[in-house]
């Protein structure tokens, strides 16, 4: 069975030609791709910075923390430790009550001098542009890492937030097992050439119209013809 479904951004009807409960992963993959051009052909880094060092201590502290509140706090941070060399001088004590508003703050401070010392004694006092180099630092793991080299340096990467996770899983992408997993799938039937800016795209996709919670998969725009009756069983049975 075939069926039209969807809308456009800011209201634009757009006709999507689906194949209900039958569609393969490469072709949900494709119309996915094809969506998300649409309604999000731009994709600004949601993290405020303005070298590849403050990407990587914006990334770092993002974690358990909305971009939104990492962007309040990294002004004041950034105009005492613009770069490795600065940052290194300050105090962790310093640094934690400027990130203070932040979650697992102590952590994170502790984590950023330790950082930002390495890339002075080890880097020349620039962060290392391979996995392998950024995951050697402290508080960076692979998602970190994966960020980094997608937008400092313009490396295919596909790093899996908790969005993308999540969506993948929904979508029928991922069995969702595991990030590691999801990861390797999604890169599997995404073409390489896309992956910097669709995992963007599948961010703010989430944020806006798929979120974790009270979330009706029967009326999301993409949801609704990729999540399994199983899928939207378990996710809405209870209501």
């Amino acid at each position: 069975m075939w069926a039209s479904c969807g809308h456009g951004l800011m209201g634009q009807n757009t006709a999507w030609i689906i194949e209900v409960d039958t569609v393969k992963r490469s072709e949900k993959a494709a119309k996915i791709l094809q969506m998300l051009e649409e309604y999000y052909p731009e994709t600004p880094a949601p993290l405020d910075h303005e070298n590849p060092f403050q990407l990587l201590i914006a990334v770092l502290m993002s974690a358990q923390t909305t971009d939104k509140k990492v962007n309040q706090v990294t002004p004041e941070l950034f105009r005492h430790g613009p770069d490795a060399a600065k940052m290194a001088t300050l105090e962790v004590s310093h640094i934690q009550e400027m990130i203070r508003e932040v979650g697992l703050a102590p952590t994170k401070a502790k984590n950023i001098s330790k950082l930002a010392k390495i890339l002075v004694e080890s880097y020349d006092g620039e962060i290392p542009d391979t996995f392998e180099g950024l995951e050697s630092l402290p508080g960076v793991g692979h998602k970190t890492a994966g960020v980094v080299m997608a937008q400092a340096f313009g490396v295919p990467a596909f790093p899996i937030d908790t969005h993308i996770h999540r969506l993948a899983a929904r979508w029928g992408l991922s069995n969702g097992t595991n990030v590691v997993k999801t990861e390797k799938d999604l890169k599997a039937i995404f073409p390489k050439e896309s992956w910097n800016k669709l995992h963007l795209q599948i961010i703010f996709f989430g944020r806006e119209y798929c979120p974790a919670r009270n979330h009706d998969l029967t009326k999301c725009p993409i949801c609704s013809w990729t999540a399994t009756k199983k899928r939207i069983k378990q996710e809405m049975g209870s209501r």
